[in-house]
């Protein structure tokens, strides 16, 4: 099974433009109202934006995403803080640490959707316990 989200957006241009900028993600499929984005690097995550007011979305549905957070797991997210920051990116999140095993940051993508990008880090004591073995 393939499972990728397609977020709403008022600015279908602006968010795929932010994504490609920002993220590295590269069109595979492109129109003015729908953009699928591909991630080049394993496991090639995707995302696809849609015109939020588009007649492919039942009436009384045709509303930008809210209560949406794409999280994006990098590698270094110090060098990606760095890179958004210079680039005029507002951290809507700035850069900290959490106890549950997470360093991480947060933006918004011009259409309003939250990005969390994420670098793995040792969870606090409290918290290594609640990882199943699974997970790892």
């Amino acid at each position: 099974m393939n499972l990728y989200p397609v977020l709403g957006t008022t600015d279908v241009a602006g968010s795929a433009r932010f994504y490609r900028e920002h993220f590295g993600f590269e069109p595979t499929f492109e129109t003015d109202w729908y953009v699928s984005l591909r991630h080049p690097s394993p496991p090639h995550a995707e995302l696809a934006l849609l015109d939020a007011a588009h007649e492919t979305i039942p009436e009384g549905y045709r509303t930008p995403a809210r209560g949406v957070l794409v999280n994006l797991e990098v590698d270094d997210v110090d060098a990606i803080a760095a890179r958004l920051e210079s680039a005029g990116v507002e951290l809507v999140q700035p850069l900290r640490d959490e106890a549950f095993g997470q360093r991480h940051l947060i933006v918004r993508d011009p259409g309003g959707v939250l990005v969390d990008v994420i670098t793995e880090i040792p969870p606090a004591p409290e918290f290594a316990a609640a990882f199943h073995a699974a997970a790892g």
